[in-house]
């Protein structure tokens, strides 16, 4: 970008080589005196995590103090945003994803920003060509199962979201309510996907007849039902695909395999793209530039993997060993049109809430 600046201006205005070439030592030097000695505010949701080595050293580097600013989970962290939008309460914001990305530029409280390194990231996980919102980490909602359960009861593992209407999997299935849970949210997305606006709640009929059971949130399903990560005996839960690696990280013994498998072809699993963006209004444009720039290096995009158990965005960060042989994405995930979700999110949890719990 500095590049094709400076050559456009040497072709335009003829300037002397010597004044060309004092040009970027005198905006870098520019840019140090803004950055110096100031904070740079990140709000974000309750998940972000960024290791303590890490962080020291970008401080350092930026030459000020980084804030997390924790708000809730993504959806009430960027309703906050919005509502302060005349008077940002953060100079960055870190964990749109993309059930909410329509919502988020509709808003307009982003400025386009192209980072250092934006050409790492694949096409695919590019929603705003304006780049006021830049991916930054993706991870699949899926169904994980219990694979010594499975065993077990010598019963096959569902392969398809057709499968968990079958006689054989009644009483099995635990998922998160998608009013209240971001997985659930992703989850009720492919069940649309997959069977569409006029059969998605017929589908969901037929799953609270095989004994669905639902919790509000993650944690609850996860630990609380999920046999193979609890004492619950639910068998198969809403989870990620990246959910076994972080069974084989934290296990206090060495293990080989992990204890979950998970589902992730035909159309069963649903990818959560996550975003960053600066955030309109913001007095330090140069240092919160320079932040997204740290956002996407390789540095900060190696760590996401073991802090947020996600992968990275930047197609050159190294992925860690044990998300190398036990995290999994699919091939062919759900998709819904961000433009729809955002029109139709809220009818669609209505008449989820009114058909499953009522």
């Amino acid at each position: 970008m500095k590049l094709k600046f400076f050559i456009g201006i040497f072709y335009i205005g003829m300037i002397s080589l010597f004044a060309c070439s004092d040009a970027p030592r005198e905006q870098d030097e520019t840019q140090e005196k803004a950055v110096n000695g100031q904070e740079i505010t990140i709000m974000t949701h309750d998940s972000f995590s960024i290791s303590k080595e890490l962080l020291a050293g970008a401080q350092e580097k930026l030459g000020a103090k980084i804030v997390i600013l924790k708000s809730g989970d993504a959806g009430e962290a960027l309703n906050k945003a919005i509502l302060s939008r005349n008077n940002p309460l953060a100079d960055i914001f870190y964990g749109v994803d993309n059930t909410f990305l329509s919502r988020a530029l509709g808003a307009d409280i982003f400025v386009p920003y192209a980072p250092k390194s934006l050409d790492t990231i694949d096409p695919a996980l590019k929603l705003d060509l304006e780049n006021r919102l830049i991916p930054m980490d993706f991870g699949d909602v899926c169904l994980n199962y219990d694979i010594k359960w499975f065993d077990a009861h010598k019963t096959a593992v569902p392969a398809s979201l057709e499968d968990l209407i079958k006689p054989a999997y009644k009483d099995l299935l635990v998922v998160q309510n998608p009013a209240t849970s971001s997985p659930g949210m992703a989850f009720l997305l492919a069940t649309i996907s997959r069977f569409g606006q006029e059969g998605y709640l017929s589908y969901w009929k037929k799953l609270k007849i095989n004994g669905l059971l639902v919790t509000n949130g993650w944690k609850e399903a996860y630990w609380g039902k999920f046999s193979a990560a609890s004492e619950g005996n639910r068998p198969i839960v809403v989870s990620y695909a990246s959910s076994p690696s972080a069974e084989v990280f934290y296990s206090e013994t060495k293990l080989d395999k992990a204890p979950t498998g998970v589902v992730i072809e035909n159309g069963s699993a649903f990818r959560q793209i996550e975003f960053a963006g600066i955030l309109k209004g913001t007095k330090k444009l140069a240092l919160a530039q320079k932040t997204m720039d740290f956002f996407l290096s390789t540095a900060f995009q190696e760590d996401i993997p073991l802090q947020m158990f996600v992968f990275p965005a930047n197609r050159d960060a190294r992925l860690p060993e044990v998300f190398e042989t036990h995290a999994k994405i699919t091939t062919a995930p759900a998709s819904v049109d961000p433009r729809l979700i955002d029109t139709k999110r809220d009818a669609w949890i209505r008449e989820w809430t009114e058909t499953i719990l009522q």
